[in-house]
């Protein structure tokens, strides 16, 4: 049976309403092309037909804030319905995607389902403030929430992932990103932390050239994350082992999308958690953490985040 998805959206500057539902609706090229979002356009385009669709969940119904917005996105993605308030969706659908990066109003969005007891997924990041993390932590770790970015299914990272040990001891990992902590240091946090073992103890803010952030682990590995603000499209990230080293560019957009929906798409459809609920709390505690570092102009420990973590 084909569980129905509801999608909000839009946050300026994040295309992703159109990228999710392309990727699980399919498409029309068409009205795709006029969206605006040729980047989207272009590597949907690139994708074998296959590719499109799941068998076990469909958007069927759409919310944006303006209704043209709205009425494009379900032309270009074969949306059936277009609805005037997001609150319509209670009734009408078995899940929801809040597919805008807008943290501020994540809470408001999604409270109204998840107290309803829809799946939801949020796109990244949930939340920057911790008070809303308390209130979130017992959705994500019961499996009715879910909330990441795609890079921690990175297409790039599956060879590392997969054969780590042949790195042997670790001992840098450096990682660049573009533009802001809040909203895209978190690629970086779900991707590194998705291929090691242990998350790291410490967080640190570090005034450059550019803002940088270091992470210490507690076997002596040190990584690095430099946000570049406003420079060429960058998601690089360099591992240094004893017997190995290897950079990463990540650059795939679709696969990484299309696997974080599919397991999406399982949790709905089958209650099945194919990813690990703690990481999220973890990535997000370290976002909260580096902004608490800028701030305050110390190291920030995990620890202090024992009440989310534990």
């Amino acid at each position: 049976m084909v569980k129905k998805i509801g999608l909000l959206g839009l946050s300026d500057g994040n295309g992703h309403p159109y990228s999710f539902s392309a990727i699980i609706n399919g498409y029309n090229d068409e009205h795709l092309k006029k969206s605006s979002w040729e980047v989207i356009y272009r590597y949907i385009k690139k994708r074998d037909p296959s590719e499109m669709g799941f068998e076990n969940i469909r958007i069927t119904h759409v919310w944006t804030q303006e209704k043209e917005i709205s009425q494009n996105l379900a032309l270009a993605c074969k949306i059936d319905h277009v609805l005037d308030k997001y609150e319509d969706m209670i009734g009408k659908v078995d899940a929801v995607i809040i597919a805008r990066d807008d943290y501020e109003n994540h809470l408001d969005m999604a409270k109204l389902y998840l107290e309803a007891g829809l799946k939801v997924f949020v796109d990244k990041p949930l939340t920057v403030d911790v008070q809303e993390l308390l209130y979130f932590k017992d959705y994500l770790i019961n499996g009715q929430l879910m909330s990441m970015s795609g890079m921690r299914y990175a297409i790039e990272l599956d060879d590392i992932r997969s054969n780590l040990k042949d790195y042997g001891e670790l001992k840098i990992i450096q990682s660049s990103v573009i533009n802001d902590w809040e909203k895209y240091g978190i690629h970086l946090l779900d991707a590194v932390l998705g291929i090691l073992p242990n998350s790291p103890v410490s967080i640190e803010y570090i005034k450059t050239t550019s803002d940088m952030y270091l992470l210490n682990f507690e076997d002596g590995l040190t990584w690095t994350i430099n946000i570049l603000g406003n420079a060429p499209k960058t998601f690089n990230i360099n591992v240094w082992g004893i017997t190995k080293r290897a950079s990463f560019n990540i650059e795939d957009n679709f696969s990484m999308f299309r696997r974080m929906l599919w397991r999406f798409g399982q949790l709905v459809s089958q209650n099945e958690v194919y990813y690990r609920p703690h990481d999220t709390l973890v990535t997000l505690c370290l976002l909260i953490g580096g902004q608490i570092s800028k701030k305050e102009e110390r190291k920030v420990y995990l620890k202090e985040f024992n009440n989310i973590l534990n």
